[in-house]
């Protein structure tokens, strides 16, 4: 009969990649964990590696291993706190409907980490009110983010985050509270105990898992606008991925300073160990997704909020698959020969698409908080945006230095409508949309596509119109379908609708 004790802190279930290095993170912090997985091997390595570490940690901790669920419940001391780290949808619902035959009670917490839909969140949080508390935490920053310290979105039941709050505010990644810079820990024992935590009560049921959603937008549109900037200085400028590799560990100095920028750099100045080429070119291009990007932009639609940006990345993948087909294309359809390039030119087209990946990058951002703004208004959440760009500004993947900017802004004017409106912002798209449009016309004469910065342009640009041709469009929907429309001259809102007969459209001619 395993021994019976009412020390445990916290229980952990699923002990894969993330669910291991967040048990880790845990103990690593003073909290004593239960751990549990279906394969008994998983919770053997996380035991195995929680005595390897024991002497690097400054804190005297237990880790148990549990044989059932039956036996980690037992372990845990009253009102009971279960962290869930299993693939989302019905494995979710599977391990709750598990715990409840296991004897989990009502005022206990169960939290899912996983990447769960945000409208999934909501619905379990009212299906198992009243057998427990079901609460949730999406979390950012992959292997190493679990481990050292990720990024953590928890929404749900506020009494229960009172519960969580001190074990995320532990592990979660941590910034320095001037200058906004992320404060690393590397290794097991090294905690980092002053600075800003990147967690904050997100809001209500789903709005944590809701923000991780257009977190997830955003790193598509940024991932896939600093692969358009290879594209661009590969394609259009000859240059080795070598050199681009430096091009991009230099940009990662300055304003372009971001998790994306310095990885990509590694990647692209990384050897093939068989061929001894740039491993980048030896990787099909074909890219994957798991679907995050495309519920952003799903939601972008159906709000009807522009997140054009997000949505081409989304397209990009897409295309990215089609292989074959492009391959067959490649042979039949015309393009635009590229020419060779003196240093001057080519020193200058760096420049300006420096500037072009930056104004994008912003562009990227405005439409994923002007998104969340529409969301939290429809479903009734408080979001605090200053604090969202604040918890992103380490332990994400799309953690970057300008993050400090965007937090500055919405603390300086909490009901910005909109990013563009932030004198900093609108200043500096203001002085580098030349060179953004100079970078874009160079792709598209050289028949390189750039879907993401492109699109970005075309946001900001629709954004600055006063006037733009929808009036045409309004036209034309009233013409066929007696849709209406509103006059320039008479009060807003008052609709109207012209009988388009042969006989009018005569005398407009006249």
């Amino acid at each position: 009969m395993p021994e019976k004790t009412q020390q445990m802190d916290i229980g952990v279930i699923g002990l894969g990649v993330m669910g291991k290095n967040l048990a880790l993170n845990m103990v690593d912090n003073g909290f004593n964990v239960a751990a549990y997985d279906l394969d008994a091997l998983k919770v053997r390595q996380f035991l195995s590696q929680f005595d390897t570490e024991a002497d690097s940690r400054k804190h005297s901790v237990r880790a148990l291993g549990c044989e059932s669920l039956n036996h980690l419940i037992e372990q845990l001391s009253s009102p009971k706190l279960i962290v869930l780290s299993v693939p989302a949808g019905a494995p979710v619902d599977g391990v709750c409907h598990a715990l409840i035959e296991a004897g989990i009670e009502s005022e206990d917490i169960i939290v899912d980490t996983g990447n769960s839909l945000w409208t999934d969140t909501v619905e379990r949080e009212k299906r198992y009110k009243g057998q427990f508390t079901f609460f949730s935490s999406a979390v950012s920053g992959g292997e190493t983010g679990a481990r050292f310290g990720p990024c953590l979105m928890p929404s749900g039941d506020e009494k229960a985050w009172q519960r969580v709050a001190p074990i995320w505010q532990a592990i979660s990644a941590k910034v320095d509270s001037e200058t906004g810079l992320p404060l690393e820990r590397t290794s097991a024992g090294e905690i980092v105990e002053t600075g800003d935590s990147c967690t904050t009560y997100i809001g209500g049921a789903g709005a944590g898992h809701y923000v991780k959603m257009v977190h997830n937008g955003i790193e598509y549109a940024d991932m896939q606008l600093i692969c358009e900037a290879y594209h661009i200085l590969s394609k259009g400028c000859g240059m080795s991925a070598t050199e681009i590799g430096k091009v991009f560990e230099k940009w990662n100095q300055g304003r372009l300073n971001s998790y994306l920028v310095e990885i990509s750099a590694d990647v692209l100045k990384q050897a093939d160990p068989e061929t001894q080429r740039p491993l980048v070119e030896m990787i099909l291009d074909k890219a994957g997704q798991k679907g995050t990007g495309l519920w952003t932009a799903v939601s972008s639609l159906q709000l009807g909020c522009p997140a054009p940006t997000i949505a081409e990345a989304v397209s990009a993948r897409a295309i990215s698959t089609q292989k074959s087909l492009r391959v067959s294309l490649s042979t039949k359809l015309a393009g635009q020969d590229t020419t060779e390039l003196s240093l001057e030119s080519k020193q200058q087209i760096i420049n300006q698409l420096e500037s072009a990946l930056y104004c994008a990058k912003i562009a990227s951002y405005a439409q994923g908080f002007q998104l969340m703004a529409m969301a939290a208004k429809e479903q009734g959440w408080r979001l605090e945006f200053a604090e969202i760009a604040k918890i992103w500004r380490a332990g994400c993947i799309i953690r970057a230095s300008f993050l400090q900017s965007i937090t500055e802004a919405y603390q300086q004017q909490g009901d910005l409508a909109h990013l563009f409106l932030a004198d900093s912002f609108a200043k500096q798209l203001s002085e580098l949309q030349t060179d953004w449009r100079q970078a874009t016309s160079f792709a598209v004469l050289n028949g390189i596509p750039t879907p993401c910065i492109s699109s970005a342009l075309a946001y900001y640009d629709s954004f600055r119109s006063e006037t733009l041709p929808a009036n045409l469009l309004q036209g034309q929907r009233d013409y066929f379908g007696a849709h209406t429309y509103e006059r320039i001259d008479k009060e807003a809102g008052k609709k109207f609708h012209l009988e388009w007969s042969s006989q009018s459209r005569e005398q407009l001619e006249l």
